[in-house]
């Protein structure tokens, strides 16, 4: 799949459990990219809101919005998730819940995010679910980290991993609803230092190998293993390529008591330039996957 298109996991079917991370919530956190805190940034705005998180996971975003001063209540529907986040940020209060039912007041919080997870979600059940929590004024994020598959040696890592599903227009998605206003959307290039025991864990941490029988899954694994090595980067890792692609829309006014508060977007806080075009992690190599141009050059 191109950035464009890729889909970080296969897309579920609406409303399937999101709990299939939780027995293998250590490689996830290990072999998982975390985010750019200009994405974090962009996300929530610059100054300290009342966020809640929904699919936190191990903690990737959460550390970035902590760091940003915001108050965070962060959600999982798996606890083996949460219990990893906790360790990491033993300050931040956790829920297990999922984002069809979310465990806080009506209008009690100024944004909504969630990293790589939305797809997850019932989104006929969710989205409500959202606004019924935003105070007026109050906006929807969601980001995705997506592999760079311009660079050769990560299209045909993309290709070993399979699993990719048919990709949502959240922007449509999330304008359509007539739940939310205008979709802003950009990216933000980062790089992951990718040693051969990270890469075993990132394969190994995803949903749609996990259930794999384990013949298919110990193929997979292989075939990731033996591309690496194929570089003889040993011990120095590969630098891979990602872009954090960030959503985010503000929530219509609801009854004229909205329309009266003159609300300010929390959105609005963000630094101007960072509220542009996608940023491009590389510039694009060659066109065949068989060379090793940019491995780990930045």
């Amino acid at each position: 799949m191109n950035d464009e298109q890729q889909q970080p996991e296969a897309v579920p079917a609406p409303g399937r459990p999101a709990q299939a991370f939780g027995a293998v919530a250590d490689a996830y956190d290990r072999g998982r990219p975390g985010y750019p805190r200009e994405a974090a940034t962009w996300l929530t705005g610059t100054r300290p809101l009342s966020v809640l998180e929904l699919g936190a996971g191990t903690g990737k975003l959460t550390a970035e919005l902590v760091a940003l001063g915001h108050d965070v209540h962060a959600t999982d529907p798996d606890q083996d998730m949460l219990s990893r986040l906790s360790l990491r940020l033993p300050d931040v209060r956790v829920s297990e819940a999922a984002a069809e039912e979310l465990p806080v007041p009506d209008r009690s919080v100024d944004v909504v995010v969630g990293a790589q997870c939305f797809h997850w979600f019932d989104l006929d059940r969710a989205l409500p679910e959202i606004v019924r929590v935003l105070r007026p004024g109050g906006h929807v994020a969601m980001v995705w980290n997506e592999r760079d598959e311009r660079i050769p040696w990560v299209r045909r890592l993309g290709r070993i991993l399979g699993g990719t599903g048919e990709p949502r227009d959240w922007t449509t998605l999330l304008s359509t609803s007539g739940l939310f206003g205008f979709v802003d959307e950009t990216s933000f290039g980062s790089w992951q230092t990718l040693d051969r025991d990270r890469l075993r864990d990132m394969v190994l941490s995803r949903s749609h190998v996990r259930v794999q029988d384990e013949e298919e899954r110990e193929r997979v694994l292989a075939e990731a293993l033996a591309l690496y090595d194929g570089f003889g980067r040993g011990w120095e890792g590969l630098q891979l390529p990602w872009s954090a692609r960030c959503f985010r829309a503000a929530v219509v006014p609801r009854r004229g008591a909205d329309l009266a508060t003159g609300a300010k977007d929390p959105a609005d806080d963000a630094p101007a330039e960072q509220a542009g075009p996608g940023q491009d992690a590389v510039d694009p190599p060659t066109d065949d996957d068989t060379g090793t141009l940019l491995i780990d050059f930045r």
